[in-house]
């Protein structure tokens, strides 16, 4: 018995399948709730999550476990058995018998070198970045073969207790992830709260109610957040002086909004720091002409933006299948995007999840996009995807999925097993 479900984290693992969230072992494969996955603790051998949102926080900090994890559906769900051995495939979505016949594979590749792009198969380089919360995972970027740190999500730093961080802090959390990552060069994103990301430190703040409400630099002329972005900067121009680091302001909405917050950074920051933006909504990002004027770096969060494109929360379960990787007009934005940043598109990075899901790099590397920031976990199975891709044929399957009909015809172009598809959201009414 094969049961096909959709990949998430590459890898394969092997073991008895458990249900039992707060025992299941470094021996066992976890069969969880998607409701159940913030409760986790341990780590298992591999994860096979039952109704999981692919672009929801909580399964992109799964990404963290550096566990083989792939999505399944309630109906597939019922066809396992607790105890039974398995064998799961992070990487193609497969969960079968296991055989014993293949030794666990972790996903890693040799051959990266860290600070270098990886080259496809027609000799265009490509840069896959790391992006992380903290100390370790600039260790994890160094030991996969980073070409950078592409994003640190410093709200993931707290003091102890949970107090609020000053200047002296970050000095050393901050600090530790450079000499970590070092000589990589590592990108900062400035602290980005949300409704879904509250810090322990951060008290009532009006405004702060669902996905389009006040977060990231939003937030920063409020306080306590004002002292904190503050206390960031004032960190960061110290370290600057000693570690390659780039700045990015979050959740930008436009021009004008960027050159209010640089002119504030511009009082703390020295001018040697790069400064960016994260292009989060559709008015961000279709300010593409204005940032190649104005911004040193871009990157555009994919998470966030097909949030706005498709008008659903991705941490909600009953609606996150709206915000579908395989939809033309997905693609089509992307692809204008990419028209948008013209010569300078191959210093657009795109984060988020939607890189790491199945076909869909070799469409982004087709319509151009050559700077992309993920879990390190990822970087050595996507550098494959990336050395097997062709550029003049990934730009023909770019055109084609563009001009397809519906997410289904992109699916086929693609070769997609129609098992890996999440429960479409009408089709539970």
């Amino acid at each position: 018995m094969t049961v096909q479900a959709m990949p998430f984290v590459p890898g394969v693992a092997e073991g008895q399948l458990s249900k039992d969230l707060h025992r299941a072992g470094a021996d066992e494969l976890l069969l969880i709730d998607y409701a159940d996955v913030e409760r986790l603790n341990g780590r298992p051998a591999g994860l096979l999550v039952v109704g999981g949102a692919p672009l929801s926080h909580p399964m992109s900090q799964l990404q963290g476990l550096g566990v083989p994890t792939v999505i399944i559906g309630r109906r597939q769900a019922e066809e396992l058995r607790v105890g039974e051995r398995l064998r799961v495939d992070g990487g193609d979505g497969r969960i079968e018998p296991a055989n014993g016949a293949s030794a666990p594979d972790d996903g890693r590749a040799l051959g990266l070198r860290p600070g270098q792009p990886v080259r496809t198969a027609d000799g265009v380089a490509v840069e896959l970045r790391a992006s992380i919360t903290g100390e370790q995972g600039a260790r994890e970027a160094l030991d996969v073969g980073a070409a950078g740190v592409g994003m640190v999500r410093t709200e993931y730093l707290t003091p102890l207790h949970g107090q609020q961080p000053d200047a002296a802090f970050y000095i050393d959390s901050i600090g530790a992830i450079c000499r970590a990552a070092a000589p990589l060069p590592v990108t900062l994103r400035l602290l980005d709260i949300s409704v879904d990301k509250r810090p322990p430190w951060l008290g009532e703040m009006a405004g702060m109610a669902g996905l389009l409400g006040m977060q990231g630099s939003r937030l920063f002329g409020v306080e306590p957040v004002r002292s904190v972005v503050q206390a960031q900067a004032v960190a960061i121009a110290e370290l600057a002086q000693d570690h390659d680091i780039r700045v990015l302001i979050p959740y930008v909405a436009s021009p004008e909004e960027f050159r209010h917050w640089h002119h504030q950074l511009s009082a703390w920051l020295p001018a040697s720091v790069p400064v960016g933006i994260m292009a989060e909504t559709p008015a961000a990002a279709l300010a593409m002409p204005e940032w190649r004027r104005r911004a040193e770096l871009v990157s555009v969060g994919c998470n966030d933006l097909m949030q706005c494109l498709f008008g659903a929360d991705r941490d909600i379960p009953e609606v996150a299948g709206y915000l579908d990787p395989y939809s033309p007009p997905l693609l089509r934005f992307l692809r204008t995007l990419a028209e948008l940043a013209g010569t300078d598109q191959q210093a657009v990075q795109l984060c988020g999840l939607l890189q790491q899901l199945p076909g869909v790099l070799p469409l982004l590397l087709g319509l151009g996009y050559r700077r992309f920031s993920m879990a390190p976990r990822l970087i050595p199975t996507l550098a494959r995807v990336v050395q097997a891709t062709d550029t003049a044929q990934a730009r023909q399957q770019a055109a084609a999925v563009c001009a397809a009909e519906n997410s289904e015809a992109v699916r086929d172009l693609l070769g997609l097993d129609a098992d890996t598809r999440p429960p479409l959201p009408w089709s539970r009414i």
